[in-house]
């Protein structure tokens, strides 16, 4: 059966950013409302079967109540923790049933936690989070027609590889430093060193504290610590390409949105691109911590060293404009 799955995150859009800057709360509500609309998007071009992931508001079972649909549909059987973990275990059981796509709701964080188990299921990411570079601003329908283009086969054109941030991490200066096997983790986005101990409330808001960034894109117009790349590069940003950032006293100042209504002045003081392969090794002789896509995930002690690898074999991702345009041509909508 033509399967997809749909990932929606009920905590995304709700963090700590909405009291230190201004990022707006994303009802969930709202997101039972995006999940309907991209379930009749799948209904429309042919899609046989729809997965949810289970999660503590609802948001599936509200979605799917009294929606008129010719497709099966319900939630995916697996236990429920109500923790992020359950998104990443979601994405791998979807690969594991034979999805075709999956359609998630979230932030960058969100779409990290997929993107580390769906293995080579294009992904068709929707913004509901709070820094949203990596997914997009698009109605729902769309993407939901997108999707189903895509899992149908009507639209493998407009499926791309992204790349991603592959992250080691090492105990002391004796250690071997092979990165032949699997990363430790992943980022999309960015890899920040934040000077601060402890991951506590995890989001990045104090952007003064960041000592190292490195970054998978640096787009203009985006939020978060991409735009701080973004900005100092002023345009200047060879595709296909990352880029590495240390940040300290005595460098190049540069203003730049790292959350929602949040702007904030850092200095760079050395920056190099990053090509395919390339790595950034960072040791430190205090304890701090690494930020994954804006969120503090990683404490490291002193002497830890941790080695970043600009991989360009990251998740797959649906063009859902290109996906319609493409199916549009071959008059699949006639």
């Amino acid at each position: 059966m033509i399967t997809v799955g749909i990932i929606a995150n009920p905590a995304s859009g709700k963090d700590i950013r909405r009291l230190v800057a201004h990022g707006s709360v994303f009802d969930n509500d709202e997101k039972v409302s995006i999940v309907r609309r991209v379930l009749l998007g799948l209904d429309a071009v042919g899609v046989q079967r729809v997965w949810i992931m289970p999660d503590r508001f609802g948001i599936g079972l509200k979605a799917l109540d009294n929606l008129p649909l010719t497709l099966e549909a319900g939630l995916l059987e697996m236990p429920a923790y109500f923790m992020p973990d359950d998104t990443r275990r979601a994405a791998a059981l979807l690969a594991a049933q034979g999805a075709r796509c999956i359609v998630t709701l979230g932030g960058d964080g969100t779409n990290r936690l997929v993107a580390k188990a769906c293995g080579d299921v294009p992904l068709m990411p929707l913004s509901t989070g709070t820094n949203n570079v990596f997914p997009m601003m698009i109605e729902a329908t769309t993407a939901g027609l997108a999707a189903g283009l895509v899992a149908c086969g009507q639209a493998g054109d407009a499926v791309a590889r992204v790349p991603r941030l592959d992250v080691y991490r090492f105990s002391g200066e004796g250690e071997a430093r092979a990165l032949d096997g699997p990363p430790d983790d992943i980022a999309l986005i960015d890899v920040a060193a934040y000077d601060e101990r402890f991951v506590a409330a995890r989001a990045i808001w104090d952007s003064t504290r960041i000592r190292d960034l490195a970054l998978t894109r640096a787009e203009p117009g985006a939020i978060g610590l991409s735009a701080i790349g973004a900005h100092y590069l002023a345009g200047d940003y060879p595709a296909g390409h990352g880029l590495y950032l240390r940040l300290g006293p005595r460098g190049v100042s540069v203003r730049a949105p790292v959350a929602p209504g949040l702007l904030q002045t850092v200095r760079v003081e050395t920056h190099r691109l990053l090509v395919p392969g390339d790595r950034v090794e960072l040791t430190y002789d205090h304890p701090c911590v690494l930020a994954f896509d804006g969120e503090r995930e990683l404490e490291l002690r002193t002497g830890a060293t941790v080695v970043l690898r600009f991989n360009p074999h990251g998740p797959l991702v649906v063009d859902p404009r290109r996906a319609v345009q493409s199916a549009a041509r071959t008059g699949f909508f006639r």
